[in-house]
């Protein structure tokens, strides 16, 4: 099976689509190794879905591969979506802080994927990145450098590039992480409301009753897919226990392989 590519369908007007990712048979590699197996199925428009596993499971690899940024192997469409429909919020691993970026110029980053990254920033544009850090608490800050912030306020103001940014499909990788639970609580608030707009929503987490209380569909892999529902259905103590076995399996077999080596 040849990698594929990301296919962005757009929807024709007048009659605009919101979009729906679907996958067939989708298999992502990392570091040369299958980290999401044959996976099926569909986020449906307006969704929002917890993705959750054990660690290597290949929850950030998939979000990469739907984001374009991972070859695929099989089926992956984004169904009625254009040019920055699609907005990911990455974990702080992935950003250099020590680039010379202030609070401000990150947030205005948001608008490229429709702007460009040549074209000048209008001022409705600065405005909205105002009220953006404004909505997520860090208004006063924009000249700090953003190698200054705590993790909190870190997380804070990539929620406010994501907020300018205005797609229609959110895809949030450990949005809460290493953060206090009044941040946690305020950024909640921002997803919950992205839902009832009828945004997609897609979230990698860890904590589980955060996924049981505020998440309504939730996708469970173990580099395969152990299970893919409503939440209460999908977090089942048996379907936790295998993706739990499945994770102790790929520890056994990498020993093994790291010895025969």
């Amino acid at each position: 099976m040849k990698p594929s590519t990301v296919r962005l369908l757009a929807a024709h007007p007048p009659a605009m689509k919101l979009p729906v990712i679907r996958l067939q048979d989708v298999t992502v590699s990392h570091d040369r190794r299958p980290a999401v197996h044959h996976l099926s199925g569909a986020f449906e428009a307006g969704s929002m879905t917890a993705i959750v596993g054990p660690n290597g499971a290949g929850k950030t690899t998939l979000l990469r591969a739907i984001m374009g940024l991972q070859s695929a192997e099989g089926s992956l469409a984004v169904e009625g979506a254009r040019r920055g429909d699609l907005a990911y919020l990455p974990q702080q691993s992935e950003l250099d802080r020590q680039f010379p970026l202030t609070v401000y110029d990150l947030v205005l980053m948001g608008h490229w994927p429709r702007a460009g990254a040549f074209r000048s920033i209008t001022r409705p544009q600065r405005a909205s990145a105002c009220e953006a850090l404004s909505a997520v608490g860090l208004e006063g800050l924009e000249d700090r450098p953003v190698g200054t912030l705590s993790a909190g306020q870190l997380q804070r103001a990539m929620f406010a590039r994501v907020l300018v940014q205005d797609a229609r499909v959110l895809l949030l990788d450990e949005p809460f992480n290493a953060i206090d639970m009044r941040t946690t609580a305020n950024l909640l608030d921002i997803v919950v409301r992205w839902h009832r707009e009828r945004r997609t929503v897609l979230c990698v987490l860890h904590d589980l009753e955060l996924v049981r209380a505020h998440f309504p569909r939730t996708l469970l892999i173990a580099c395969e897919p152990v299970a893919w529902g409503p939440t209460a259905e999908a977090l089942t103590p048996a379907n936790l226990l295998r993706a739990r076995a499945m994770a102790e399996r790929w520890s056994e077999d990498g020993e093994h392989r790291a010895r025969r080596a």
